[in-house]
């Protein structure tokens, strides 16, 4: 490794540490205070936490500048609502409305009449539902066409085949000379060879409501009876439901956005259980119980203040926040196991300020480090495209910042507060003066309970504990030995190759119930609605964007071709398609219409919106000028999210081959959709931001360029096994485990530049021995680090909610692989750059010639 340094800011920040370590342990109630009363003060925001709130789907988990949003606002402009004449298709938004799934018992066919009786019956009861003391029912506030409220057509077609012993065509039949698309509503279909349908185990049908403003809170009132019923009405004989509104998901979410607080205490618990254990002594003097207790405190101070403070200004409290809590209960337990570590190598007879400078010169740098990194890149994470991103990193970096405040403050008082007890030898839960020998005339029983103070007197520090010797005299030895160093390079390479392997199969997918409860009813209709529905995805506008000569026959054809390519698309059905354009043109034909003539194409086209209404509302027309029109088309097989991801890259990469006119793609379900396209660019973009800020800091910070370049590299290691290793746990990259994940990474590199830092600022020569030296020093901080918050957020993985399941698996393989890092990658790559000192060499030589 190079011997040049790039310690220009490390030495006059080490004295500036040391001598406010020094401060804090001449002053440490001042400074124990002072953060308490900021906490106390600083809480207080939390009073605010529910009017903060805010889960919005589309405005917090989708992408702020997302394409769909800007062709959303096209489609708004160009084809307004037609209130009298309701169309699903057509709709830009979701709307309002109510939806249930009913299945038949015991697998019971669903054309069986029993079964159908139910499922009439209970649709019966729905239409019954009146709100604002039996003045508004569904008649009165069910979306509309041609003057009719839309019904469950499917239920008339079903009723009709029994009794008249007719058959029913799947996917589109014929009803009343007209087709009707059943592939939405009908689902679990076996059919004959002619397409009629045999057997049937599920149908979907759908309430619709009016959504405008002047019925929108009786919508609202009617939504919540829905509800009430369906909740009532789960005991049929012959059926089972699952039902669903369109407010289903957004109040799921909202009612369950603290539920995660409860498991946060659970979380802290079990930390701090582990962390008293970790640091428990058997001396009654050197005891750090309390030290472990207060140095959890301080993270959970700095959480108050720093949530605090933000829901005073008014930043928005989204759901995703709440894994910020964990992420500070880690970075938290890791300062101060760092801090204890070099407390416990001071001399015990030193006065207190004197060590508390010592620790802090030891301790504080290499915290600076990993706070400044992480702090950097949760503020330039605020850029996000995800508002729900945005608030994580803005909470995440201020309670980071106060994280260590609080550590260099709180904690360092209470230390230096111990050290005092420490220092006049009193007990650890009494704090009485207790002798430093057993004496002659007492059991061995009281020199377990009253005796303490022993130390290392050929160090004048504490004893060494025994983690710290095993790694001082066994794992550190062991891993320099040449042919381990050659085996820990051989796992490093079969490492990256399977986690490589894992990053060719990484799947993007996000699953909005995926934010709401296992057993939540959205979740449950989803389920059911995935296995009996998913054959048929959305339909899909395509929309001519620009004026064009629909009459001039060539364009025209040329414009057909376009959409015939849709056609051919594999996740579109060639046979299920509307369009305006070939509907006017047989009617042209039947009526011997000239329609390549654009007066005669104008002229005419009146007459045919009176004829089919319903067209009216795909064609944008002004004067003699049609500025947009429309057509749909019906996907297939959107079974997943992998298969969302290349239906919307499909259909968009159709549409830009287009050369006859400007097309876009649109359906409401796309909004969500858009974020596939910026959630890997920005996981890259934040692990480089990730990178380089570390590399910078680093490079101020430790004193030696290679070293900075090699922790800067880790992050790369580590980024590559995260993904891989994610892809083979079945975690989706979304932007939900985007955040997870961009969390986790910088965290990881807290253990790389830790025991870097401890190797470079060895006193040491050898490369060997640096390596030891730093296992020594930092080998125990790191573990119990890692595992204190392992344990911690194991809680997690119990989970009902499958973000804070996805936290724990991320986290758990971040703590995992960064403490493989830290412990055995970096050690041994750091003694391989490295070259000792030329003197050193030099001697040895000299050594090696005089012996000769």
């Amino acid at each position: 490794m190079d011997s040049r340094r790039t310690d220009c800011m490390t030495k006059p920040l080490s004295r500036l540490f040391e001598n406010l370590g020094s401060k804090v342990g001449s002053y440490p109630l001042y400074f124990f205070i002072v953060p308490v009363l900021l906490s106390a003060a600083l809480s207080g925001g939390f009073i605010f936490l529910e009017g903060r709130q805010d889960n919005s789907l589309e405005r917090q988990f989708t992408p702020t500048k997302g394409p769909s949003k800007a062709t959303r606002a096209f489609v708004k402009e160009n084809f307004p609502y037609n209130y009298s004449m309701f169309s699903e298709d057509r709709q830009y938004d979701k709307g309002s409305f109510a939806s249930l799934i009913a299945m038949a018992r015991n697998s019971r066919n669903l054309l069986d009449t029993l079964v159908l009786e139910d499922i009439i019956s209970l649709n019966n009861k729905i239409l019954d539902i009146t709100v604002d003391n039996g003045r508004l029912g569904f008649n009165e506030l069910c979306a509309r066409a041609n003057g009719e409220c839309v019904s469950n057509i499917i239920l008339e077609i079903l009723s009709y085949s029994l009794t008249n012993q007719t058959s029913i065509t799947y996917p589109v039949h014929m009803h009343k000379a007209t087709p009707l698309f059943l592939g939405a509503v009908l689902g679990g279909v076996i059919t004959d060879d002619s397409n009629s349908v045999r057997n049937a185990e599920a149908v979907k049908l759908f309430y619709y409501l009016d959504d405008r403003e002047s019925t929108a809170e009786a919508s609202k009132l009617w939504l919540r009876e829905f509800k009430k019923l369906l909740s009532d009405n789960t005991d049929s004989e012959h059926i089972y439901v699952s039902y669903y509104t369109s407010k289903s998901k957004q109040d799921e979410i909202d009612s369950h956005t603290t539920d995660g607080f409860p498991l946060f205490l659970i979380a802290y618990a079990c930390a701090v259980t582990v962390s008293v254990i970790s640091c428990l002594r058997l001396d009654n003097v050197r005891n750090k119980v309390w030290v472990a207790v207060f140095g959890i405190l301080s993270a959970v101070l700095a959480v108050l203040s720093g949530f605090g403070l933000l829901l005073y200004i008014g930043v928005p409290f989204v759901i995703t926040v709440a894994n910020a809590v964990f992420l500070l209960l880690g970075i938290g337990l890791n300062n101060m196991f760092i801090m204890v570590s070099d407390w416990q190598h001071t001399h015990v007879n030193d006065p207190v300020p004197k060590r508390m400078a010592h620790t802090y010169k030891e301790a504080i740098m290499p915290i600076t480090i990993t706070a400044v990194t992480d702090v950097l890149k949760f503020f330039i994470g605020v850029k996000s495209y995800f508002p729900s991103m945005q608030a994580f990193c803005l909470y995440t970096s201020t309670s980071i910042i106060f994280c260590y405040i609080y550590t260099i403050t709180f904690f360092g008082a209470f230390l230096a507060l111990n050290g005092r007890r420490e220092g006049s030898n009193r007990h650890w839960l009494t704090c009485k003066r207790i002798p430093s020998d057993r004496p002659k005339n007492r059991s061995e029983l009281y020199s377990i309970c009253c005796v303490g103070g022993d130390f290392d007197k050929s160090t004048g520090a504490e004893k060494m504990q025994p983690v710290s010797y095993f790694f001082k005299n066994y794992y550190g030895p062991f891993l320099i030995k040449p042919w381990v160093k050659g085996m820990v390079i051989f796992f490093f390479v079969a490492y990256l190759a399977v986690s490589i392997y894992g990053c060719l199969h990484v799947q993007q997918g996000f699953e909005l119930h995926d934010l709401a409860a296992d057993d939540s009813l959205v979740n449950t209709f989803n389920r059911k609605d995935r296995h009996y529905f998913y054959d048929y995805g959305p339909s899909v506008m395509v929309i001519i964007s620009e004026p064009f000569p629909y009459w001039d026959e060539t364009k025209r054809h040329e414009l057909q071709a376009c959409v015939e390519d849709f056609k051919g698309l594999r996740i579109v059905d060639k046979g299920i398609f509307s369009s305006w354009l070939d509907s006017y043109l047989l009617y042209g034909q039947a009526n011997n219409l000239t329609l390549n003539d654009k007066d005669a194409f104008l002229k005419n086209l009146p007459h045919f919106f009176e004829l089919f209404p319903f067209y009216q509302q795909d064609v944008n027309i002004t004067g003699d000028v049609i500025h947009a029109s429309r057509v749909f088309i019906q996907m297939v097989d959107i079974d997943s999210g992998s298969m969302e991801l290349y239906a919307l890259k499909a259909l968009r990469s159709t549409s830009a081959d287009c050369r006859a006119a400007s097309l876009l793609v649109y359906n409401q379900k796309f909004i969500f959709f858009d974020q596939y396209d910026v959630v890997v660019s920005s996981t890259i973009k934040n692990v480089g931001v990730i990178a380089a800020v570390m590399f910078i800091v680093s490079l101020l910070l430790i004193p030696n360029p290679i070293c900075s370049f090699l922790v800067t590299c880790s992050i790369g290691s580590v980024t590559v096994g995260m993904t891989g290793f994610m892809a083979l746990w079945d975690i989706s990259l979304d932007s939900i485990s985007m955040i997870i994940f961009t969390v986790c990474i910088g965290f990881t590199v807290d253990f790389s530049a830790h025991v870097s830092y401890a190797f470079v600022s060895s006193k040491k020569t050898d490369p060997n021995a640096k390596a030891v030296d730093a296992l020594t020093h930092l080998g125990f901080p790191v573990l119990q680090g890692g595992l204190s918050t392992i344990f911690g957020v194991s809680v997690l993985s119990v989970s009902k909610f499958n973000t804070f399941r996805t936290f724990f698996k991320i986290f758990f393989l971040v703590m995992f692989i960064g403490m493989v890092h830290g412990l055995v990658f970096i050690p041994v790559i750091l003694t391989i750059f490295t070259r000792r000192p030329e003197k050193e060499e030099s001697k040895e030589n000299t050594v090696k010639v005089t012996k000769l």
